[in-house]
């Protein structure tokens, strides 16, 4: 058997009685000694912390951020160069066949973008990305930042006793902050249908991290089984499931990403993989 990959909270998941189990080639918790369900309304009615580091995170820089952002629009059907700094997107890369190969979420950082691309895809998105954009543009893995997701009702006020910012950061904000002495890379979405942030934090810290957010009364930690069963009722798709390579954007009802900007009779109508069929 391959050996599994942990994430920098591996030992504060066995600590907290997490069951683990295989997931994206990573030993996971999928359900904490509350069970799936606890698990579940909790996070609907407090706030859930969740393990997302299995995710792959990546920096594309270039020349400029319009030059990244162009580059960047050969692969997805967004707008990515009409985003305002310190915005966020949801997005996919599509094949030739209108195909999608991965969901993912991308930021204007201003002088760069940030990706988060799915665990399970991130070894092919990051040869696609380094095939198709390198070497006007650099693709760099980010291998030393743990993610984090705090989710629900009462994440606002838990995130922002320890990092104010977070109340004033809207839906789809992004925002670096600073937390004891770590550079933290913030936004405001999630994968729950909850108000919610994710959080990047360095690896070193991120048990210290997790253990701040732990230590409030209206957070508890959240396995794998939750996430499926939150994302399901909130209708968010998950990739393999619900799409894939032979599942278009419109078969997947997810044209309501494409921008105008993007469709037919759009300023920059086109110019992705499978735009023809899409």
């Amino acid at each position: 058997m391959t050996d599994l990959l942990t994430t920098p909270l591996h030992a504060l998941h066995l600590e907290l009685g997490a069951k683990m189990v295989p997931f994206a080639g990573y030993d996971m918790p999928v359900q904490y000694p509350a069970g799936i369900m606890a698990e579940h309304l909790h996070t609907r009615d407090k706030a859930g912390l969740f393990d997302v580091s299995h995710m792959g995170q990546v920096i594309l820089t270039g020349a400029s951020y319009e030059a990244i952002a162009t580059a960047f629009e050969t692969l997805v059907p967004m707008d990515v160069q009409g985003l305002g700094v310190n915005r966020q997107r949801y997005g996919f890369f599509t094949n030739a066949e209108g195909g999608i190969l991965d969901d993912l979420m991308f930021a204007n950082r201003g002088d760069h973008l940030f990706v988060v691309v799915n665990a399970a895809c991130k070894a092919d998105d990051i040869a696609h990305m380094k095939a198709a954009l390198e070497p006007a543009v650099t693709v760099a893995p980010v291998t030393d930042r743990a993610l984090l997701a705090l989710q629900g009702p009462a994440a606002e006020r838990v995130l922002d006793a320890l990092v104010p910012p977070a109340a004033e950061m809207r839906f789809m904000d992004v925002a670096v902050s600073a937390w004891d002495g770590a550079e933290l890379w913030i936004s405001r979405s999630g994968y729950t249908g909850e108000d919610g942030y994710e959080i990047s934090v360095p690896a070193a810290m991120a048990e210290t991290f997790a253990r701040a957010l732990l230590a409030d009364d209206d957070v508890l930690p959240i396995g794998l089984g939750a996430r499926d069963s939150l994302r399901l009722e909130a209708g968010l798709c998950l990739y393999g499931h619900d799409i894939d390579t032979t599942t278009t954007p419109v078969e997947g009802a997810l044209t309501w990403a494409i921008q105008k900007a993007r469709r037919a009779g759009g300023a920059r109508a086109g110019g992705f993989p499978g735009a023809e069929v899409i």
